[in-house]
């Protein structure tokens, strides 16, 4: 793939101003079969039922009638095939799943990449989600850099339904900006209007990315690209009193202010702007919150990538910002950990443990922030108690206590909460 990508980003850094065209070349049967060899086996099928290893069965002629049927148009996705799965701590709530038919999650592995490396030299460095080398602990730092300076009011804001509501006309207006190449273009609308198929009965999309999509990631990059990151640098920086500045990933997003003007106008002009680009602010998740070195005893406390943001001291005394593992998300993190311990529970101990802490492990790697140990050393203590309780029901009898739990851990060490992000 390095060699046709490799020209793409050799012109979009030659020429950053000229439309791109005859990209569709590079969807062939060398790119294919890359991103064939990236995909997980084992993954659920989509409405064709076709998974990885039965495609690979006939791959060459796979790929030659899929190519084939590219050329002459008459290759169409096929509907996202949508199921349910349960929500993340809850018991009786279930967030919906999409699932693309194996050959179209090929082609847009390829599209997909042929749009990140056109995007990705003009996206701006507030954007941190869906991108190489990018992940939320660096938008974390950026965002501590900004809070450690002038900032004073913060706003906190949400959009109602992103992925659902991306307007289709509007996406495929913002393409056409950088992409001259309508073959390549016409696929991707073909995949915005692929539909859903859910429970045998077949629904049109007339707006939202799709579901499951390898293209979804970046083309929600390049919505916001225009209708948030370019606007926040070109005009609001630029009509702001003072310090104006955003950090976003995804579709989650904070603005920081110096004076309180500024933040209210941009909440105001933030709503008017997404209405027209088809997007709605979540007014009763977004908020405006006195917030810095500089905001008094009357800061406020926020939300962002699972952490709430608080304002205190270091051991020095100085002002600094501190990171906690948000209630709502230490929560679901609870009602996970502990529905999958009491489903193992007759899983020998030594083998449980092991298990258990590869999650412990996931957790101190993404929640481990400097100042968010006695969060971390809360959730540790949480597990423990509640092997406790699973040990202890095994066979329906009780005749475990805590000294003979003891020492089982000392047998089955359960890994500690360790900081692993420092913010210095």
């Amino acid at each position: 793939m390095l060699t046709g990508m490799g020209r793409i980003s050799q012109l979009v850094e030659q020429y950053p101003d000229r439309k791109l065209q005859t990209l569709i070349h590079l969807v062939n049967k060398t790119t294919l079969k890359e991103v064939h060899k990236k995909q997980e086996t084992g993954k659920a099928s989509g409405i064709d039922r076709v998974t990885k290893t039965e495609y690979a069965g006939k791959l060459d002629e796979n790929l030659d009638n899929l190519l084939a049927r590219m050329k002459t148009f008459s290759y169409r996705p096929q509907p996202v095939r949508r199921t349910y799965i349960p929500k993340d701590g809850s018991n009786d709530k279930l967030r919906p799943l999409g699932i693309p038919a194996y050959e179209d999650r090929l082609v847009q592995g390829v599209i997909a990449e042929v749009l990140n490396v056109i995007y990705e030299p003009k996206f701006y460095d507030l954007s941190f989600g869906f991108r190489e080398g990018r992940d939320c602990h660096m938008a974390i730092k950026h965002l501590d850099n900004i809070l450690m300076g002038k900032t004073s009011w913060v706003v906190d804001a949400d959009i109602k339904n992103f992925f659902g509501n991306v307007d289709h006309e509007w996406m495929m207006k913002f393409l056409e900006h950088e992409i001259a190449d309508k073959n390549l273009l016409r696929y991707i609308k073909r995949f915005l209007k692929a539909g859903i198929m859910e429970a045998g009965q077949f629904t049109e999309t007339d707006s939202g990315v799709p579901q499951g999509s390898l293209c979804s990631p970046v083309m929600a990059n390049v919505y916001l690209h225009y209708v948030l990151d370019m606007w926040f640098e070109v005009k609001v920086k630029k009509s702001s009193r003072g310090m104006a500045e955003m950090v976003r990933y995804a579709d989650d997003f904070v603005c920081c202010f110096q004076y309180e003007d500024d933040a209210r106008n941009f909440y105001e002009s933030l709503k008017e702007r997404l209405a027209k680009f088809g997007l709605e602010l979540s007014e009763d998740k977004s908020q405006i919150i006195k917030f810095g070195r500089f905001a008094g005893g009357g800061a406020g406390t926020f939300d962002f990538l699972g952490f709430t943001v608080i304002s205190g001291k270091n051991r020095s005394g100085n002002y600094c910002v501190k990171y906690r593992t948000s209630e709502k998300k230490l929560k679901v993190k609870r009602a996970s950990i502990k529905k999958w311990l009491w489903q193992n529970m007759h899983t020998p101990i030594g083998e449980l443990v092991k298990k258990l802490n590869v999650k412990l492990r996931g957790h101190y790697n993404y929640y481990g922030l400097s100042h968010n140990f006695k969060k971390m050393n809360g959730f540790y203590c949480y597990v423990k108690r509640t092997l406790f309780k699973v040990l202890n029901r095994r066979g329906g009898k009780k005749k475990l206590n805590w000294e003979k739990f003891g020492k089982i851990l000392q047998h089955n060490t359960l890994l500690m909460p360790m900081i692993t992000v420092p913010l210095w």
